[in-house]
């Protein structure tokens, strides 16, 4: 992903008029700044470096890339790895090999006045600027091709994300007004705006009982792979595996009666549903990580229905049943319990501005027996664009400004391997985070070994506001730390520990 300060530009030694220059950074600025972040690849070794050669320039290049979400109107599913960016006054003629982690598509763009579009595929980011596409569907995760044009891209059609490696020799004709290397410096404004920065996310709902009563709730997280494909499969939406919630303390955790056999219904195994110890409710005990206890009648007994953990302990006790401690930990935010729900935002119009305050959801369908979360976007650990929803949290007071559950004994994990820390700006460019600034960073992601959905949250604050800047990865924090230009510390709302539920999902499956 870009780091957002320049460290290298490359100049012709030919410029255009002033107002080129305003246009290409414009341009510049849509297309990286207000869509998907992403590093304008265009890196030369010291050994291959642009050689003059009147107005052609040689170009030769071996890179690593990952795709990030297509900026192109129409194309907002879509993934694209830029390989060589659009200059007003470029053509791009050369060949190029590569080979990609997914399947990929080749896209060629072309300069083209937007008159002069008459029914021809286009490409655009602001409906202004046209450029004509050439779009090659390979579908294959390795190839080679021959190429002319104002610009050149990888590109899939889902939102999956996906990793190229790319070399590339050939030739830069004409003279642009100018060529961006590596990173761009964001120009010095007081917001900054990041598209798609919250989205819709519907979530399947799941029937438990508690005391005779219906819970609905929602499966996010599992710490074991082979559960999280069960549950994935029934639910026809992804689990995440996170391992390390296996390492929660036991006094963070809850228990979670699951059976295998006995009277057929809906629960995880086609039989009962799931029995809950606690809800929301029972503040100072609820926890939405619980520990998979399954539960087996006993060969000869009568199954019926159970419709409490007492009522479940005390036939174990009897004899009728039988516990397997898997020791796997499932991430299960209650939705609606007896005696209340998580709070639905009266605001239900999502934009990019919208804040964390107000509620989390913006529809229970008891129908379609699904929930619709705010899906909030942020980075990963690399920069890898990431979205979140917010289901629990503690202390109250964040709790509560947020819209979500109250759960105390989160507090547990504050010095626990099963929480990752979470970044948070409390200054700096104003954005779309939490606290009003830019977006979260996070110290993991989904599929990483050490991804949780517990956060440990840490506050960001620039030293001096003038320094303040775009981050996107965490060696971007730990940089600007070492250079003493930003302070880094724990969150401690009303002096207590800081742990949020917020699980990383897909809202486009």
């Amino acid at each position: 992903m870009m780091h957002l300060h320049l460290k290298k530009s490359i100049k012709t030694n030919h410029l255009r008029e002033s107002h080129k220059q305003d246009l290409l950074k414009k341009f510049t600025a849509v297309l990286i700044i207000g869509v998907f972040a992403a590093s304008l690849i265009l890196v030369f070794t010291s050994t291959n470096q642009l050689v003059n050669a009147g107005s052609t320039k040689k170009i030769h290049f071996t890179q690593t890339i990952t795709s990030s979400q297509d900026p192109g109107q129409g194309h907002e599913n879509h993934q694209l790895a830029l390989i060589l960016s659009p200059n007003e006054g470029t053509l791009y003629d050369g060949s190029m090999t590569f080979t990609s982690s997914e399947p990929v598509q080749i896209i060629v763009l072309h300069e083209l006045n937007s008159l002069e579009s008459k029914g021809q595929p286009i490409w655009t980011v602001d409906g202004n600027t046209v450029y004509g596409l050439s779009l090659i569907d390979l579908q294959k995760k390795s190839d080679s091709f021959e190429f002319t044009g104002a610009a050149l891209a990888l590109h899939s059609t889902n939102s999956k994300e996906f990793t190229a490696t790319v070399s590339l020799d050939g030739w830069i004709r004409g003279q642009p007004t100018e060529v961006k290397m590596q990173k761009i410096e964001l120009q010095k404004d007081p917001a900054w705006a990041l598209s798609k920065a919250n989205v819709p996310a519907t979530i399947p709902l799941h029937k438990g009982i508690y005391r005779s009563n219906e819970i609905l709730y929602i499966i996010t997280d599992s710490s074991d792979e082979d559960y999280a494909k069960i549950l994935s499969e029934k639910q026809n939406w992804n689990v995440e595996i996170a391992p390390i919630i296996a390492n929660v303390p036991e006094k963070a955790l809850q228990k979670l009666f699951i059976f295998k056999n006995g009277i057929r219904d809906d629960g995880i195994y086609g039989f009962q549903n799931e029995i809950f110890s606690n809800t929301p409710s029972q503040e100072s005990e609820y926890s939405a990580l619980r520990s998979v206890i399954e539960v087996s009648w006993k060969m000869g007994q009568k199954p019926t229905i159970f419709e409490s953990a007492d009522d479940v302990i005390a036939a174990k006790k009897g004899g009728r049943i039988e516990f397997n401690e898997t020791g796997i930990v499932l991430n299960t935010p209650q939705i609606i319990w007896p005696d209340g729900q998580m709070t639905v935002r009266s605001d239900k119009e999502i934009t990019n501005e919208m804040s964390y305050d107000g509620g989390q959801i913006l529809e229970i369908n008891k129908e379609e027996m699904t929930v619709t979360f705010v899906a909030h976007r942020g980075w990963g650990p690399n920069g890898k664009t990431i979205y979140c929803i917010v289901t629990d949290a503690t202390p109250s007071g964040p709790a509560e400004s947020m819209g979500v559950v109250s759960s105390p004994i989160l507090s547990n994990l504050i010095a626990s391997s099963g929480a990752v820390d979470l970044f948070q700006f409390k200054n700096g460019i104003k954005g779309t985070g939490p606290l009003g600034f830019q977006p979260i960073i996070a110290g993991a992601s989904s599929g990483d070994a050490n991804y949780s959905p517990m956060w440990r949250i840490n506050l960001v604050e620039w030293n001096d506001i003038k320094s303040a800047k775009i981050l996107e990865t965490k060696s971007d924090i730990d940089s600007f730390h070492a250079d003493d230009l930003l302070s880094i510390s724990i969150a401690r709302p009303t002096n207590s520990d800081h742990i949020v539920n917020c699980p990383f999902i897909d809202p486009f499956q």
